[in-house]
């Protein structure tokens, strides 16, 4: 019988992350949980509570509101996909937003939401048969995880793809801003006290600024093989 296990996947934002992991779980029949999507969820719902209307913003007014948050994923059937939902609400494009990714960077810098979110991802992932991507998922919410893969690619390449993403939703706005945006984010990413954005010792490294998505996927079931003699793909 083959054994299960938690694949995370850690990177860069638009570094094509979740397309990675959704081919992969697709492939293992393993559960997708898009870490981003529920720190996304966190700051819509701080969007919609207008948390952000001043500049002087009080963290501590925003936190006993995080006990009226409940997300729930759900197979939807029609699009083959796994939605998100905000208390019943289906929010899978709404957190896709360029307004939410403005301010999602400033959500996940607030220590007790990382920890809800991290007991919340943990208590998901407790049976295994999960792939997960996200910033600190190899380093932090699952340490031992026992494949771990770090994504990056060129930020003219990350940009070009958000740009893309974000037309083709209807979204009105620049490559120079996309470019701008996902250079703050990254700093942001990168420079927070709690959790950053990093490279654990034992994860592996992928650059796919040249490499197409079959490439990746590809090198990355050669891993899951080698590294787990009990999974056949």
């Amino acid at each position: 019988m083959n054994q299960k296990i938690i694949i995370a996947i850690d990177g860069y934002s638009s570094s094509g992350k979740s397309t990675l992991a959704k081919a992969i779980s697709k492939k293992l029949k393993y559960k997708y949980i898009d870490s981003g999507a529920i720190y996304r969820s966190v700051a819509l719902f701080a969007i919609q509570k207008k948390i952000f209307d001043s500049d002087l913003w009080n963290i501590r007014n925003f936190i006993p509101l995080l006990k009226e948050i409940n997300l729930k994923f759900k197979w939807n059937k029609k699009h083959n996909r796994t939605d998100i939902f905000l208390n019943e609400e289906n929010i899978q494009y709404k957190i896709r937003s360029e307004q939410v990714t403005n301010k999602v960077s400033l959500i996940a810098q607030i220590p007790e939401i990382r920890e809800k979110l991290t007991l919340m991802q943990r208590n998901i992932g407790k049976n295994k048969g999960i792939v997960i991507d996200g910033r600190d998922i190899g380093s932090h919410v699952f340490p031992k995880s026992e494949l771990k893969i770090f994504i990056k690619g060129s930020i003219e390449i990350r940009s070009y793809r958000r740009y893309k993403d974000l037309k083709k939703r209807g979204e009105k706005i620049s490559y120079e801003e996309v470019k701008n945006n996902l250079i703050h984010r990254d700093m942001m990413d990168i420079s927070r006290n709690i959790y950053p954005l990093k490279k654990s010792i034992d994860s592996i490294e992928i650059d796919n600024t040249f490499l197409s998505i079959e490439k990746q996927l590809n090198f990355i079931y050669q891993l899951i093989n080698k590294k787990n003699n009990h999974i056949i793909i």
